[in-house]
C-alpha cells in the first residue's frame, strides 16, 4: 500500500513540475526577483501549514541532532541553485535545455540509487537505463555545446533526492520548511533591496502581488508531494517515474512557447520515453508480483 501510495504521490509531483512553466511566463519579472519571492512565500506558507498542524514540537525536536542540520544545510544549498537556474531557464527561452535536464536527471537518480544507497536493477531495468542513457547522450553530444542548464539542474535535483532519502532528513513537511526556512533571511534581505529599485514588485498591483504569493505555493506543492514519495519508493523508481515532467515542459516548451527542436532532439526524446515504458512496465509486472505473493 505504502508502495503504491508512493507512485501515485511520484506521479503527481511529475505532472505539477512539468506544467510550471506555464506558471512563470504568466507574468515578466526579473529571474532573481522571481526566485527570492519563490523562497520567502514558500517559508510563509510552510509556516503557516506547520501551526494549524501544530507540529513546531515536532519540527524542534527533529532539529534538536546535528547530523539533520548538516542534511538540510545541504539541501537547501541544492534546492536553492535548483530553483534559481530552472526559473532562470523557464522565462528566458531555455524551456527545451530545462527539459533535457531533467531528462538527465533519472538516469543520476539511478545511478545514486544503485553507488550510495546499493538498490539492485533487474536486468530489465538495466535495459532500460541503457536505452535512457544513449538517447540523452545523442542530444547532448550532438548539440555541441555542453549543456549546462541541463547538467546543474540533474546534478542539483539528483543529489537532492539521494538528501530526502537519508535517515537523518525529517519527515516531508519538515524538512522543507527547515531547508526554505535556512534561505530565508537573505531572500527577504535582497527582496527588500530590489524593492527599492524601478522593478516591479509585490504591492504594484494585486495581479502581480498574487501571482508572488502563489509562486511559493507553486513551489511547495510538487516538493512535499515529491518527499512523500522519496521516503515511500526507491530512488531509481522515482528517478524513472521524473520523465513525465521533463515531457510535459518540452511539449510546453515546443507547443505553447514555439521553441524550436530538432529532429535529432524529437528522436532523442522518443528512445527516452521508450525506456521509461520497458521500466514502467517491468515496475508495474513486479508491483504484481509482490501482490500475489502476499496474497498467498
Amino acid at each position: 500500500m505504502e508502495y503504491r501510495r508512493g507512485i501515485w504521490f511520484g506521479v503527481s509531483a511529475w505532472i505539477f513540475w512539468g506544467l510550471t512553466p506555464m506558471f512563470w511566463n504568466l507574468v515578466e519579472s526579473d529571474p532573481a526577483s522571481l526566485l527570492l519571492h519563490r523562497i520567502v512565500w514558500s517559508v510563509l506558507i510552510l509556516a503557516l501549514v506547520i501551526t494549524m498542524r501544530r507540529e513546531w514540537p515536532t519540527f524542534l525536536h527533529g532539529y534538536s541532532a546535528w547530523r539533520p542540520r548538516v542534511t538540510t544545510l545541504a539541501a537547501a544549498a541544492l534546492l536553492a541553485t535548483n530553483w534559481g537556474v530552472f526559473v532562470w531557464g523557464v522565462t528566458t527561452g531555455h524551456i527545451v535545455e530545462v527539459s533535457l535536464g531533467y531528462f538527465i536527471n533519472p538516469l543520476v537518480s539511478v545511478a545514486l540509487g544503485t553507488l550510495i544507497l546499493k538498490e539492485r536493477l533487474r536486468r530489465t531495468q538495466w535495459v532500460a537505463v541503457g536505452i535512457a542513457a544513449f538517447g540523452v547522450t545523442a542530444m547532448a553530444i550532438i548539440s555541441g555545446v555542453l549543456p549546462w542548464i541541463s547538467l546543474v539542474l540533474a546534478f542539483s535535483f539528483g543529489t537532492y533526492g539521494l538528501l530526502k532519502k537519508h535517515d537523518a532528513t525529517p519527515a516531508p513537511l519538515l524538512s522543507l520548511f527547515g531547508e526554505t526556512a535556512i534561505m530565508f533571511f537573505p531572500a527577504l534581505a535582497a527582496m527588500l533591496l530590489l524593492a527599492r529599485t524601478a522593478e516591479p514588485g509585490f504591492g504594484s498591483s494585486p495581479q502581480l502581488s498574487v501571482f508572488l504569493v502563489a509562486a511559493g505555493l507553486i513551489s511547495v506543492i510538487p516538493l512535499l508531494l515529491f518527499g512523500a514519495a522519496a521516503k515511500r519508493i526507491p530512488l531509481s523508481t522515482l528517478g524513472f517515474l521524473q520523465y513525465i515532467a521533463p515531457t510535459l515542459q518540452l511539449l510546453v516548451a515546443v507547443v505553447l512557447f514555439e521553441e524550436s527542436m530538432t529532429s535529432v532532439e524529437l528522436r532523442g526524446f522518443i528512445t527516452v520515453w521508450v525506456a521509461l515504458a520497458i521500466f514502467s512496465f517491468d515496475m508495474h509486472k513486479n508491483s504484481e508480483h509482490k501482490t500475489q505473493t502476499a496474497a498467498v
